[in-house]
């Protein structure tokens, strides 16, 4: 193994963070994680969560599902069964959930095929700056593939603007 930069992942000890910026910093990043790992909660084990918390300033932060009504009334009353128009909201809470978590998956699935075309672009760029006959050497053939993929593209493209200047030339 090369020489390690860092030490990689550390147990932090929890204490208070003094640093006012670093508190505000903290609390905000901890606050998107709390509520992402609350909206997993729910759409995996469909259970009904109720958050309610304070930032540093004072400011009040929550989270409900399937909203505040319907939680407080089951902390309440364990027992309590909910009316026809209750479970509709719920049933309605859920879907637009799903939905947008149906949403965020697709999102995430496009990121990874962006990264990976960047990163793809990126060789390309890479290899043209070492010249194609200094880099074609030490490509495997999942590379080779891909880079002779590559330059059928060039070539389909570049008898294409040749068609069309030729096309051109000839009607005027």
């Amino acid at each position: 193994m090369e020489n390690k930069k860092s030490r990689g992942r550390q147990k932090i000890p929890m204490k208070k963070i003094e640093k006012q910026d670093d508190l505000y910093a903290s609390f905000s990043k901890r606050r998107l994680g709390l509520h992402k790992k609350a909206s997993d909660l729910v759409f995996e084990c469909d259970v009904d969560i109720g958050m309610i918390y304070f930032s540093p300033k004072g400011k009040p932060f929550s989270f409900f599902h399937p909203n505040v009504d319907a939680v407080i009334s089951r902390f309440q009353n364990l027992d309590m069964e909910f009316s026809e128009s209750a479970l509709l909201v719920t049933a309605g809470n859920q879907e637009k959930v799903n939905e947008l978590k149906n949403r965020l998956d697709e999102l995430e699935i496009i990121e990874d095929i962006a990264i990976a075309k960047k990163k793809s672009y990126d060789d390309v760029i890479e290899a043209r700056k070492r010249g194609w006959w200094e880099s074609i050497e030490q490509l495997n053939a999942s590379e080779v593939t891909k880079f002779e993929a590559w330059m059928d593209i060039i070539i389909f493209n570049m008898q294409n603007h040749l068609n069309e200047l030729k096309n051109g030339a000839s009607s005027s």
